[in-house]
C-alpha cells in the first residue's frame, strides 16, 4: 500500500503541465545547470561593462550619431541579435539622458537585448 502512494506522489510530480518548478526530479540538474548558465551571463556582463566603461565617450557619440564601431562592438559582446539592433538603438537615442549620466543603465540595456 505504501508503495502504491508513494508512486502515486512522484508520478504526479512528473505530469506534463506547465509549473514554475519544472519537474522535481530535474531539480539538482536544473540547479547545476542555473550556475553555469549564471557564470557566463555574469562573465558576458563583465565584458559589456569593461567595453562600455573604457568606450564611454565614444559609445555616447555614437548612440548619438546613429551607431559606430565601439558601440558594435558592445552589442557583439552583449549578443544583440542584429535583428534587434535597430530597436535598441532607437531605444538608445530616445533615453539618451539616462545613458549618459548613468552608464549602469546602458550596460543594463544592452544585456536586456542581448538575452
Amino acid at each position: 500500500m505504501r508503495i502504491a502512494i508513494v508512486s502515486t506522489v512522484f508520478l504526479a510530480a512528473c505530469t506534463p503541465g506547465a509549473n514554475h518548478l519544472g519537474n522535481p526530479l530535474f531539480l539538482p540538474v536544473n540547479g547545476i545547470s542555473s550556475v553555469f548558465q549564471n557564470a557566463a551571463y555574469a562573465e558576458r556582463r563583465g565584458a559589456v561593462e569593461v567595453q562600455v566603461k573604457s568606450n564611454g565617450p565614444a559609445i555616447l557619440r555614437e548612440i548619438e550619431a546613429g551607431g559606430g564601431p565601439e558601440l558594435g562592438r558592445a552589442m557583439d559582446i552583449a549578443g544583440v541579435p542584429p535583428g534587434d539592433r535597430p530597436a535598441l538603438m532607437t531605444q538608445l537615442r530616445a533615453d539618451y539622458g539616462l545613458y549618459s549620466t548613468n552608464v549602469e543603465a546602458l550596460i543594463t540595456a544592452l544585456m536586456v537585448y542581448g538575452g
